[in-house]
């Protein structure tokens, strides 16, 4: 059974987007998840369109449901009843939506996802392209969805592609007139008075040089048709940016329209748990008040700089510290008691780290109370002196994330400065525009900056330069800048071969990519969702290419750094310092180095370093990166960050990783040249426990490593052309303790693919009929070999030659690869046929001694192989 839904409170995009989705699926039955915003459930009870057949959700049978075909949403949260059947992932799920991305969203095995303004023109499109007929009353309602959700054409969010699919139902008999009548109904008697309240507590506030618009109001009960009291508001104002807010019972709705790009609703109303577009989004807030809203609202908004203000004029003193020997229960309660969120670590006047409320929460939502303070703690943080200027300090506690500022005189700490504290200097004078902003970033950009051409010249060769100028070019042509990103970079100055070639765009990454490999007549595979692109040339190469993220500032209201801030935001969400250098493209900039994050510091340092405490919190599979980075490249993971993993560890944050992200970083640590050191490595952090209990890293196991080494490196000298999947060998090292039983849970563990699971485990046991059959056997024919091994796969085979301890059975693996692998004969079964052999099970056994007389030197020849058939098989000829 196919079940067509969408979002709970269905506006009409929604229900729209159903019925176009019903076209496309005929067969499938269409319920709302929930209840429905006010209008739309008018429109169902008065509606003459009785021909939309919904079904009930109460009246469905859950269990037979086999595909989920969303529209209009991809979030989990927002489909009721079915965000269970969503999460136990037995079922289809195709997913037609025109929304941002969230956290929530949910993944299908099918997924067309666009920025336009309605998901209906999506389908719609579809429609279109398969020749599917509409009704004028089907028309009618499609049409109605785009007006709704395009505010009829004028919010931003307004692309091409919906007038496109406007024009198109029109063909198919719209009625615009009965559009108008649905979208232009009366307003109530509540809905008047509430817009009345909202048009005169409307308060417009200028922060920085935008006017924003924010209103609130307050009534007892629900009044339904809110966004659009604000729409209309923003009408008859002529309002650029509206934010309302609106206390009905015991909640607070936030509904927000911008038409500026440079303010971005979406993002503000996620902060408040809600979403939507760029132009137009809404949030419910629970547990807040009215008040409490408003002033968060601000706080996020404002962005102004008092530049009069220093270090000394915004610290808090005394200082509050915390003991480094306090454990993190005895911490939380010290910061309770004095009501504030971060502190520094003293021990005695020493300042050795810094503490924040989320440190201590993590550390205790993980069983960590009695840890002390000083596992926990950060120790590479910054401090100023009282004379630090405002963008100073902004560079620290904005720039540097950094939580709480030291302001230290004579070695002692005298204040301690927070973000809040910053913040509330900011909205201080709003008017102001600090020019001053402008002037330092050149001076601070040419200290991290030096340029590398020389060295892209001497260790890359000339075609990849002469790649990496035409990006730039092609970068500056749209007024973007281009840059590259990552491991790429970290090899070309550690003069390491790697041709993995990462861009960064600020810009539209897919545009560019479209652009760029016009220059070479190449391919581009491109993700709209993510704004990456791969360019692949005709010979195979291929250069990935992203969009960095433009809603990071590096200083507010300082224009000159916004490009850079989107790329340094690209950057700081990345592993290890050691990842975020770049290298300009653009012509005049071509291979200028940029380190926001201290990265060549830690190349002289050898040094693979995290960017923040958090980073093995956020993704666990940097555990393991860590590893793998530090036996490649000869580093050493440095203290604090060592500290990290070990607290990761504790705290079992890899049990939470998906098979199949433990599996991939497994397969790259033993694809590694030589893996035994980051295996050995991972046995110190204690983290092969979290592969499989029953793995143990001890002498057997280094020894059997030590010795599958040499076996691939005999294997890749003698049999060049034919290349074997090496993790996998040393793979079966550590998974040869398993027991049966072990062998397969571990296969599900890891999520493998069926076919691999099932090699796993059938050839566990092909290996025992292999010993079997060699033990106790002085010598075996070259055919008895060679059917005692042709079952097992080479990376089996390269075990059971490492691990075996009769030379006997290495020196027969070893003639069965060199000898008799590739050995065949040179009659078929049509050769048989052509001989009169009538055919059936005999070609089998006729074959199969030919195959042996010639592994056994009897036959040589096709003549040999005629002869002997016509002697031995002479009765199993045709008369």
């Amino acid at each position: 059974m196919e079940i067509i839904t969408t979002h709970i409170n269905a506006d009409f995009d929604a229900m729209a987007s159903m019925i176009a989705a019903r076209k496309l699926y005929p067969e499938a039955i269409m319920v709302f998840p929930g209840s429905q915003e006010n209008n739309l459930r008018e429109f169902l009870v008065e509606s003459t369109f009785y021909f939309f057949d919904f079904a009930k959700i109460k009246d469905l049978e859950f269990e037979k449901i086999s595909r989920l075909i969303l529209v209009d949403t991809r979030q989990a949260g927002r489909i009721g009843k079915f965000e269970k059947l969503v999460k136990e992932k037995k079922i289809d799920i195709h997913i037609y939506d025109h929304h941002p991305d969230s956290e929530d969203d949910v993944s299908g095995s099918m997924e067309v996802v666009k920025p336009v303004g309605a998901t209906v023109t999506i389908l719609t499109a579809l429609i279109r392209e398969r020749g599917i007929q509409l009704t004028p009353d089907e028309a009618t309602i499609l049409t109605l969805g785009i007006y709704e959700d395009t505010g009829s054409f004028t919010f931003s969010s307004t692309t091409p592609a919906d007038y496109e699919a406007a024009r198109f139902l029109l063909t198919q008999g719209a009625n615009l007139n009965m559009v108008s009548d649905m979208l232009t109904r009366e307003l109530t008697a509540e809905q008047i008075s509430l817009l009345h309240d909202l048009i005169h507590s409307a308060t417009t506030h200028t922060i920085n040089t935008i006017p924003i618009c924010i209103t609130r109001a307050s009534v007892d009960k629900y009044i339904g048709d809110f966004a659009l009291l604000v729409h209309k508001l923003m009408d008859m104002e002529n309002l650029n940016v509206l934010f309302a807010l609106a206390r009905m019972e015991d909640r607070i709705y936030m509904v927000a329209r911008s038409r500026l790009a440079e303010v971005n609703v979406g993002e503000i109303a996620a902060v408040f748990g809600g979403g939507g577009h760029s132009s137009a989004a809404s949030a419910t807030i629970k547990d807040l008040t009215l008040i409490q809203v408003e002033e968060e609202l601000f706080r996020i908004l404002q962005s102004w700089i008092n530049p009069k203000q220093r270090a000394k004029n915004l610290m808090s003193s005394p200082v509050i510290s915390v003991s480094p020997k306090l454990n993190l229960q005895e911490a939380a309660e010290l910061l309770t008691r004095y009501n504030i969120n971060a502190a520094p670590v003293l021990d005695g006047e020493r300042l050795v780290g810094i503490l924040s409320r989320q440190m201590i929460d993590k550390g205790i939502y993980h069983g960590l109370k009695d840890v002390p303070v000083s596992d926990f703690m950060g120790t590479e943080f910054s401090s100023v002196s009282p004379e630090a200027s405002l963008l100073e300090i902004q560079e620290h506690l904005m720039d540097l994330q950094q939580r709480l500022l030291p302001v230290v005189e004579d070695n002692k700490v005298v204040g301690v400065i927070t973000r809040k504290d910053l913040l509330n200097t900011l909205l201080h004078d709003p008017s102001r525009i600090p020019t001053y902003l402008y002037e330092p970033v050149q001076q601070t950009e040419n200290k991290r900056r030096k340029n590398v051409s020389n060295i892209m010249r001497e260790q890359l060769p000339r075609q990849i330069n002469e790649i990496l100028a035409e990006a730039g070019r092609i970068a500056a042509k749209h007024n973007y800048k281009g840059y590259a990103v990552g491991g790429f970079i970290r090899d070309l100055l550690l003069r390491r071969p790697n041709l993995d070639i990462d861009l960064v765009v600020e810009g539209d990454g897919i545009e560019f990519a479209k652009d760029f490999a016009k220059s070479y007549d190449a391919r581009v595979r491109s993700y709209k969702k993510f704004g990456t692109a791969v360019v692949i040339f005709p010979d195979g190469f291929k250069i990935d290419v992203a969009t960095a993220r433009l809603e990071y500032y590096e200083y507010p209201a300082a224009l000159p750094t916004v490009e850079l801030s989107s790329l340094k935001l690209d950057l700081y969400r990345r592993d290890f310092t050691i990842n975020t250098l770049a290298v300009e493209l653009n012509p005049g900039r071509f291979g200028q180095l940029i380190d926001y994050f201290g990265a060549q510091r830690d190349f002289k340092d050898k040094a693979i370093r995290v960017l923040h405490n958090y980073s093995f919190v956020e993704d666990p599979t940097r555990v393991l990166r860590a590893i793998r980075y530090e036996q490649r490249l000869g580093f050493r993971i440095m203290k604090h960050t060592s500290n990290l993993i070990e607290n990761a560890v504790k705290m079992k944050l890899l049990v939470q990783l998906s098979g199949r992200r433990l599996t991939n970083e497994l397969k790259l640590i033993l694809s590694e040249e030589d893996p035994i050191p980051a295996i050995k490595r991972m046995n110190e952090f204690n983290i092969l426990p979290f592969i499989h209990p029953d793995i143990k890293c001890g002498p057997p196991l280094e020894r059997l490593l030590r010795e599958i080494g040499s076996v691939l490196a005999w294997y890749d000298l003698s049999f060049i052309k034919n290349g074997c999947e090496r993790w996998l060998v040393y793979l079966l090292a550590l998974i040869d303790p398993l027991t049966p039983a072990g062998l397969e849970e571990f296969s599900v563990k890891m999520e493998f693919a069926p076919r691999l699971a099932s090699w796993l485990l059938e050839g566990r046991e092909k290996t025992i009929s292999v010993g079997k059959g060699f033990y106790g056997k002085a010598k075996l024919k070259p055919s008895e070999i060679y059917h005692l091994l042709e079952d097992l796969g080479t990376e089996w085979l390269l075990f059971v030659m490492a691990k075996t301890q009769q030379e006997e059975t290495r020196r027969a693996i070893s003639h069965y690869f060199r000898e008799l692998k590739e050995v065949r004969t040179k009659l078929r079964g049509k050769d048989l046929k052509d001989m009169g052999i009538t055919p059936g099970p005999v070609y089998r056994r006729i074959l199969n001694q030919l195959l042996d007389g010639r592994l056994n030197g009897e036959l040589s020849s096709r003549e040999e192989e005629v002869e002997f058939v016509k002697k031995y098989f002479s009765e199993s000829r045709q008369d």
